[in-house]
């Protein structure tokens, strides 16, 4: 009988959350990573929060078919499909890397009816590089 009451007990208890609203936002910023053995494409709102991504690897491509063209036109239609709901119309692309999937990610971004305002290479480039190794002595 103490059991039924302390189950009643932890009923009364649970909180009731509020139903939040779904944003609508236009404007959005893409970052598309391509390396040589994966594609990652990230949407994000203006202040760079992200509203959703994907890359090669979670569709299921394994190996040398991470980094192919096709790959990347997949991973930005799964991208979009993920933030679909929010409404992006229009976007500013930042891609980083030295990728084969490069411009087949930005180029499915314009199939699908985004349009795209700016694109910006931000691939760190070293000015300097690491310090080298000491010379081997023989």
């Amino acid at each position: 009988m103490g059991n039924k009451s302390i189950k009643k007990d932890k009923a009364k208890n649970v909180k009731q959350f509020k139903k939040l609203r779904r944003k609508r936002i236009s404007r959005g910023q893409v970052h598309i990573k391509c390396s040589y053995n994966n594609t990652i494409v990230s949407l994000a709102d203006l202040s760079g929060a992200i509203l959703g991504w994907s890359s090669a690897g979670a569709l299921g491509f394994k190996g040398a078919k991470k980094a192919t063209p096709y790959a990347a036109t997949m991973v930005s239609n799964r991208a979009l499909e993920n933030v679909a709901r929010v409404g992006l119309k229009e976007v500013d692309v930042f891609v980083k890397g030295v990728g084969a999937g490069r411009e087949a990610a930005i180029r499915a971004l314009g199939n699908n009816g985004i349009k795209v305002n700016s694109i910006k290479d931000v691939t760190p480039i070293p000015h300097n590089g690491c310090r080298p190794r000491k010379a081997r002595r023989v």
